[in-house]
């Protein structure tokens, strides 16, 4: 069984800064790809970043790209990983959830639009944004 615990979530001003992490315990296998997923309230789950492990390539949903960065402690083999959010908006605004598949590389990258291809999801950490 596989656990995934987010932490750091919170209250920013737009245009701040905030970094999320999720700690991924249990048997984990193969799961390279790791991603952040988020759901404003009303709202369907949507994709944020993924990051596969295989060869540290990252892929990013339009509306993040340039100020959201997801990282992996490579130290820690795909145990910890990360979600720096620069520059927020209101819109950034939900629940974040952390989430880890034994995807191959393409399949990695579609799971921003498919959160059905997910094997593990946290259980979410809340980020609040005031303008």
């Amino acid at each position: 069984q596989v656990e995934l615990e987010e932490s750091g979530g919170g209250s920013v001003q737009a245009g701040g800064s905030l970094r999320l992490s999720c700690a991924v315990s249990g048997r984990t296998g193969i799961r390279n790809c790791m991603g952040w997923f988020r759901q404003a309230p009303g709202k369907e789950r949507e994709g944020v970043a993924t990051i596969f492990a295989g060869d540290e390539s990252t892929h990013y949903a339009d509306s993040v790209k340039g100020r959201f960065t997801i990282t992996r402690d490579r130290a820690n083999w795909a145990r910890t990983f990360y979600l720096q959010m620069s520059n927020v908006r209101p819109e950034d605004a939900g629940t974040y959830y952390c989430a880890v598949s034994t995807l191959s590389l393409p399949y990695c990258r579609q799971s921003l639009n498919r959160t059905d291809y997910i094997n593990d999801w946290g259980k979410g950490t809340l980020v609040t944004i005031s303008s």
